[in-house]
């Protein structure tokens, strides 16, 4: 049936299987402060449940995207899906802290279905629908996790916690079904061999990297370890690049991901993802928190789920209308709006914290923000890239995205941990703490928008060039 599959079923299918990936970062969020209790394990352990997935979401999203290239598009995304349905039985079976770790790890590997759908967007749809359709599933991103949260929330309240990871897999083999039947092969490859070299290369460089980002405020940012992982990682990939532009066939080509537009969307995507998480971060515990702190609305997590679950409703409904803007203004005009859109969130959190409604507006504003903004950046990716490099090319601008997120996390628990009052476990953030983590946000959303206005506003692909001697 994929041959002759109507094409509005296709993108269907494919922003449902993106939806699946978002949904695996929400998945134990209700379960997370649980998790030292059900895993017999301390809390330094269980961190591991949400590093690991983390990791590999970013490790596996760039090769992906390369392998997509090489092998076919909807054969990877085959594997992703396999492989995350393999971690949700592996973590639903298991009782330890082992296993849990290994399989969120596998269920990261999802998250790369999210570019390399987009790339098969490109590839198979009429030129008519692609904006509208990669507005559709970068919106993904973001809706996944606003209507996955409460669900996880109403699972993990009533149920037994394994079922939040049998529901994930059923999940998984329901797209892996759908895409098998509906959705069309990609016959665009491109030629060449493998770099495995580089993928592993890339894996390490990227592996200590986001270790130090994401552990270094548990093992303390001067100690050994995170200064040798960081030191470590950023060496690798200086080494790591150094050999990618010069062998034959990379696993990312460097010169493509080098021109104005493309670099400038990537930066643009670490800082954007930054604004992003900022959100992700600070906005449930202000809801969360006890009213006697002083700061907290005395939330349940299934309330607080539906207080920010609007920027998710936002970004689903902004994607056809983001699809139409971009044909008309242009992607560069659309992140610079979405940029222009979290700077007003937070700027109006500074402001209003103390009620529901305040948080409201500031997470309807936060869709409006990066449903545009994440709307825009495949499409500025791909108007500055050959056909043959789109799905490493969105691999990256993915990772890009990943690392904004995960430095936001790092970087806003440092500042809600430093500038918090009490002791021990009653330790809670200070009023200061969250008007800093705002002030944050607004900075990570001007920097997004000063780079988007550095992007030309038109741009050719290039063929991909030869390798230097």
């Amino acid at each position: 049936m994929s041959r002759n599959s109507p094409q509005g079923l296709v993108v269907a299918i494919l922003a449902l299987a993106g939806l699946c990936s978002s949904f695996m970062f929400t998945l134990v969020v209700p379960i997370q402060s649980q998790l030292p209790q059900l895993l017999n394990a301390s809390r330094d352990d269980t961190a591991w449940v949400v590093t690991s997935t983390l990791l590999a979401a970013a490790v596996i999203t760039p090769i992906a995207g390369r392998l997509g290239d090489m092998y076919g598009k909807r054969r990877i995304v085959l594997v992703l899906l396999v492989v995350m349905m393999l971690g949700s039985v592996v973590a639903a079976l298991s009782t330890g802290i082992i296993g849990m770790i290994v399989g969120r790890a596998l269920q990261g590997a999802v998250v790369g279905v999210v570019p390399l759908g987009i790339s098969i967007m490109r590839d198979v749809l009429h030129e008519n629908r692609v904006d509208s359709a990669i507005a559709l599933m970068s919106a993904t991103l973001g809706v996944g996790g606003a209507l996955g949260l409460p669900i996880s929330a109403v699972v993990a309240e009533n149920t037994d916690w394994h079922w939040l990871f049998w529901i994930a897999g059923a999940l998984g083999a329901l797209v892996f079904v759908l895409i098998l039947w509906i959705v069309p092969v990609s016959v665009l490859r491109t030629a060449g061999r493998f770099d495995y070299l580089g993928a592993v290369g890339l894996a390490i460089g990227l592996i200590g990297v986001l270790l130090a980002v994401s552990r270094g405020n548990s093992w303390g940012w001067t100690s050994p370890l995170t200064l040798s992982l960081a030191i470590g990682g950023v060496a690798v990939l200086l080494l790591w690049g150094w050999y990618e532009l010069r062998v034959e066939n990379p696993l990312l080509d460097l010169r493509v991901a080098a021109r104005r537009p493309v670099l400038l969307t990537n930066l643009a995507s670490v800082a954007m993802g930054f604004a992003l998480f900022t959100s992700n971060v600070a906005y449930p515990q202000m809801l969360e928190l006890p009213v006697a702190t002083g700061v907290g609305l005395g939330l349940s997590l299934l309330a607080a789920s539906l207080v920010v679950m609007p920027s998710g409703l936002v970004m689903m409904v902004l994607s056809p209308i983001s699809g139409t803007l971009a044909r008309t203004i242009g992607p560069r005009v659309l992140l610079v709006a979405g940029s222009i859109s979290l700077i007003l969130a937070y700027g109006f959190s500074l402001m209003f914290s103390t009620e529901v409604w305040h948080f409201v507006v500031a997470n309807i504003l936060i869709g409006f923000g990066i449903g545009f903004g994440y709307a825009a950046m495949p499409m500025l990716i791909m108007r500055a890239v050959p056909p043959s490099e789109t799905g490493a090319s969105n691999g990256l601008n993915a990772l890009a995205r990943s690392l904004g997120t995960s430095t936001a996390a790092a970087i806003v628990g440092v500042v809600l941990a430093t500038l918090s009052t009490g002791s021990g476990d009653t330790r809670v953030p200070t009023s200061q703490a969250f008007q800093v983590s705002f002030l944050m946000g607004i900075g990570a959303a001007a920097i997004a928008l000063v780079l988007a206005l550095l992007i030309p506003t038109r741009s050719t692909p290039i063929e991909k060039r030869p390798s230097l001697p």
